[in-house]
């Protein structure tokens, strides 16, 4: 029983040393000139500074959300062409609603601003 998973047990083993060779060969010839712009933190659209509890812009974690939003939504249209064939007319009709309440969506939040950055 343990030896069918010989074959993952060999991948993982060979994955992990070529990860550290990888890593080993970018950290000796890699370049290493930090300036303050480098290590500074920055995830949130903002500069970190000061106080954690203090007023920020919400429009970049709404752009992000949007993103994430459609991104998910297109990723359904990967499964439905594959098997686009199969399901005839009924799919092809359910894909169009799909996408027109999609397109729907987009310009309702373009026509209200969410996509515009100032």
């Amino acid at each position: 029983m343990l030896l069918e998973y010989l074959p993952i047990f060999i991948f993982l083993v060979f994955a992990i040393i070529f990860a550290g060779i990888m890593l080993a060969i970018g950290f000796t010839f890699g370049a290493n000139n930090p300036d303050s712009e480098k290590n500074s933190p920055y995830e949130c659209g903002f500069e970190a500074f000061e106080d954690s509890r203090m007023k920020f812009d919400i429009r970049y974690y709404l752009v992000a959300i949007l993103f994430i939003i459609f991104d998910l939504e297109i990723a359904f249209l990967f499964p439905w062409a594959i098997v686009v064939h199969q399901i005839g007319l009924v799919g092809l009709v359910a894909m169009a609603i799909f996408l027109l309440i999609l397109v729907v969506g987009f310009i309702y939040e373009w026509k209200k601003g969410a996509l515009e950055w100032d």
